[in-house]
């Protein structure tokens, strides 16, 4: 029983996304160690009915409230608190005996529990990186003021807070993060104007959720990493720099003002970075595959091209310009990625229209929780007018 108590409690929200499953196979692997304590997901109802019913957390709540009743009805010989709406999800992540927040929601939707959660004093893994691209300096100013920590799941920023383990105050010359190209790495422009979504959904690497996989296509998912990278690690905009690596082994890297670069490798398998965030500073003995120098005995490396891929460049150029542009940036990005799903707009629209909205949007300086809100409301519309 005393062995029981001491098993860290882990909240996953966004727990039948691509991040949330992996990491429910991580903890299967470790349940002496890791105890879920609440589930969450916004449309999958019968998977998170199939993951309740296998790990039993106290609780469970689902986004979309037209699924409650079956999710209620399928829990109910079980001892199963069950909710709904995404108000009792951001509840949830405020529980007390939770030890740790793993936020794996995809998009704007990851912030309001993300907040909640620091707030309630909870260890954050994060894997939305919305919430950091959105709020940044509003997230740091909590975690900050509530004494958290905050451990990145992502590969390319677990990889570089990996390279800064033992660096203590060493000063950072520049972040390299390392971006995989997607699947349409080598096509021409007029190549890219035909693309389908079917087409963007095969990335070479990774296997990922289709909003992640379409922004790692247009390399947004990239811009946003950037973005978060200098919230994570207090760098400026100047100091961050991306390089093409398409074998995916290199997962980011750190140079230090003497010259010297520190990179972090690895098969490409979220489940590492997310076991490393689970168990920081400790490392658990895994049977993930290993990397066989004699199998790939080539890395390369590219400039990526800002020309076939502009998203990069409004990323940076959201980021250069602060306040509630990167918010701007999420927003008309998440809706244009939708359309692009449903084959309303072709790839290269995307970009178009996110150009558009970035100079139309209202510049905010210095906004507050209710200005984020207000923004991603009215970038929604305006992004929504211009695909029409």
């Amino acid at each position: 029983m005393k062995n029981e108590i001491q098993k860290k409690q882990i909240a996953i929200l966004g727990s039948t996304g691509s991040i949330g499953t992996q990491a429910l196979e991580v903890i299967s692997e470790n349940d002496s160690l890791f105890e879920i304590y609440a589930l969450t997901a916004n449309n999958q109802v019968d998977l998170l009915i199939d993951q309740a019913r296998k790990y039993n957390p106290e609780m469970v709540a689902i986004g979309n409230e037209a699924h409650y009743l079956q999710l209620k009805n399928a829990l109910s010989d079980l001892p199963i608190k069950v909710f709904a709406g995404a108000d009792s999800i951001a509840q949830v992540a405020e529980m007390q005996p939770i030890d740790m927040v793993l936020t794996a929601m995809v998009g704007y939707s990851g912030l309001k529990p993300t907040m909640n959660a620091i707030k309630a004093g909870k260890k954050i893994a994060l894997a939305n990186k919305e919430t950091l691209v959105v709020a940044g300096e509003l997230i740091c100013e909590l975690a900050a003021q509530h004494h958290v920590s905050i451990l990145p799941v992502d590969s390319e920023h677990s990889a570089i807070f990996q390279c800064l383990a033992g660096e203590g105050n060493n000063p950072i010359e520049k972040l390299i993060l390392t971006a995989s190209g997607g699947p349409f790495r080598t096509k021409t422009m007029n190549e890219l104007e035909h693309v389908t979504s079917a087409q963007a959904l095969k990335h070479p690497n990774w296997e990922m959720g289709a909003k992640v996989t379409i922004d790692s296509a247009s390399l947004m998912n990239k811009g946003f990493e950037i973005i978060e990278a200098k919230w994570l690690f207090g760098v400026s905009p100047e100091q961050i720099e991306v390089v093409v690596h398409p074998q995916s082994i290199i997962h980011s890297m750190v140079q230090f003002v003497d010259g010297s670069i520190k990179a972090q490798l690895g098969m490409p398998d979220m489940k590492l970075p997310i076991q490393y965030a689970f168990t920081y500073p400790e490392r658990l003995k895994t049977n993930f595959p290993r990397f066989d120098f004699n199998v790939c005995s080539q890395f390369t490396f590219e400039r990526p091209d800002l020309e076939r891929f502009r998203n990069l460049s409004y990323a940076y150029y959201a980021m250069e310009k602060g306040g509630n542009m990167p918010c701007v940036l999420n927003a008309a990005n998440e809706v244009v990625v939708e359309a692009f799903l449903k084959d309303k707009i072709g790839f290269l629209q995307m970009s178009d229209i996110i150009e558009d909205v970035l100079m139309k949007a209202e510049f905010v300086a210095k906004p507050n929780y209710d200005d984020y809100v207000k923004t991603d409301e009215l970038v929604r519309v305006i992004t929504r007018e211009l695909i029409k």
